[in-house]
C-alpha cells in the first residue's frame, strides 16, 4: 500500500487540476467574453455562471493543496519558479470575485467599471495560468525563447477558456447571444488549436526521454489515436460553431463536449509525457512524496473531502441547469 500512495495522490492531483481547467475554464472564458456583449447580454452571461463559479475554484484549492501536502519538495520547486504568475493569478481571481458581487449592486454609472474589473480579473487569471503551463512544459528553462513560448501559451490558454465559455453560453443563452457566442467560440477555437499543437510539438523536444515515449515503435502507432481524436474533435467543434454563427441549427451541447474532449486529450498527452516526473526530468514523484504515514492521514481526509466536493458540484449543476436570464439578487 505504501508504494501506491504517491501514485494515488498523483492521480487525485491530476484529476483535481483537470476538473478545474474545464469547470473554472468556462467561467473564466465567460468573463473574457463579457466586454463583447451589450448591457443586458452581460447580465445574462454572468447569470449563466452565477451558481457555479465559486465552487469551480474549489478544485484549484484541492489540486494545489494536494501538491503542497503530498509532494512538498516539488511544491517548493514549482511554486518557487512560478511565484510571480501565481501572484498575478491570485490577484486576478480576487478581483473577479469582488467585481462579480459588486456589479450586481452597483448603480448604473458604476456598472461598467465593475464589468471591466470582472473581465480584467478573468484575463489576468487566464493569462497567468497559461504562462505557468508554458514555463512548466519547458522545464522552467531560463532565457528569452522559453519566456516567449510561455507568453504564447498564455494567449492560447486564454483562447481555450474563451472557447469553453462561448460553447457554455450556447447551452445557456437564448436569442441573438447564441449566434454571437458561436462566433466568439469559432475564433477562439483556432488559437486554442495552435496552443495544443505548440505544446504537442515542444514537449517531445524538451527531453529525449519524452521523444522516445512518443515516437519509438510501437508507441508511435499505439498513441496515434490521441492526435487523430483531437483533430476530429476540433473539426466537429469548428463545423458546429460555423453552422450556428451563420444562423443554422445544431446541437448546442456538441461544441462544449468537443472542447472538453480536446482539453482532456491534451491534458492526458501532457501527463503521459511528464510521467513519472513532477518537474520534467528533474523530480520523480516517488522521490518528492511525503512520508507514508503522512500520506495515509492526508488520504483519509481526501476520501472524505473529495466525495463532498463532487456531490455538491453534481447537485449544483442539476439544480441550476437550463437556460438563464438576467442576473438579479432581488
Amino acid at each position: 500500500m505504501d508504494a501506491w500512495l504517491p501514485l494515488i495522490f498523483m492521480g487525485l492531483m491530476a484529476l483535481a487540476m483537470l476538473v478545474y481547467v474545464v469547470l473554472d475554464g468556462y467561467d473564466l472564458g465567460v468573463g473574457l467574453l463579457v466586454p463583447f456583449a451589450d448591457g443586458p447580454g452581460k447580465d445574462r452571461m454572468v447569470a449563466s455562471i452565477g451558481p457555479f463559479w465559486d465552487a469551480n475554484e474549489t478544485w484549484l484549492v484541492l489540486g494545489v493543496g494536494l501538491l503542497l501536502v503530498a509532494f512538498p519538495v516539488a511544491h517548493g520547486v514549482i511554486l518557487g519558479a512560478l511565484y510571480l504568475p501565481v501572484l498575478v493569478m491570485l490577484l486576478g481571481l480576487i478581483l473577479r470575485g469582488v467585481a462579480f458581487d459588486f456589479r450586481a449592486k452597483a448603480h448604473d454609472e458604476h456598472r461598467a467599471l465593475w464589468n471591466a474589473a470582472f473581465s480584467v480579473g478573468s484575463l489576468a487569471a487566464a493569462l497567468a495560468q497559461g504562462y505557468m503551463v508554458g514555463r512548466y512544459v519547458l522545464g522552467f528553462e531560463p532565457g528569452a525563447v522559453p519566456m516567449l513560448f510561455a507568453a504564447f501559451i498564455a494567449l492560447c490558454l486564454a483562447a481555450g477558456y474563451a472557447l469553453l465559455g462561448a460553447t457554455w453560453l450556447l447551452m445557456k443563452m437564448q436569442g441573438p447571444l447564441i449566434r454571437q457566442a458561436a462566433g466568439w467560440g469559432w475564433w477562439a477555437l483556432w488559437l486554442t488549436g495552435l496552443g495544443i499543437a505548440a505544446v504537442s510539438v515542444a514537449t517531445p523536444f524538451v527531453s529525449p526521454r519524452i521523444f522516445e515515449k512518443w515516437f519509438a515503435l510501437p508507441n508511435f502507432f499505439l498513441l496515434m489515436p490521441v492526435p487523430l481524436l483531437t483533430a476530429g474533435l476540433f473539426a466537429i467543434c469548428e463545423s458546429h460553431l460555423r453552422r450556428i454563427r451563420r444562423g443554422g441549427k445544431g446541437r448546442d451541447w456538441v461544441p462544449f463536449a468537443a472542447a472538453i474532449g480536446m482539453f482532456v486529450l491534451a491534458f492526458g498527452g501532457l501527463a503521459y509525457s511528464v510521467y513519472p516526473y513532477l518537474v520534467i526530468d528533474q523530480i520523480v514523484f516517488w522521490d518528492a512524496a511525503a512520508a507514508p504515514g503522512s500520506l495515509k492521514i492526508i488520504l483519509a481526509g481526501a476520501l472524505v473531502t473529495l466525495p463532498m466536493i463532487i456531490g455538491y458540484t453534481v447537485f449544483a449543476y442539476r439544480v441550476f441547469w437550463g437556460r438563464d436570464t438576467e442576473l438579479s439578487y432581488e
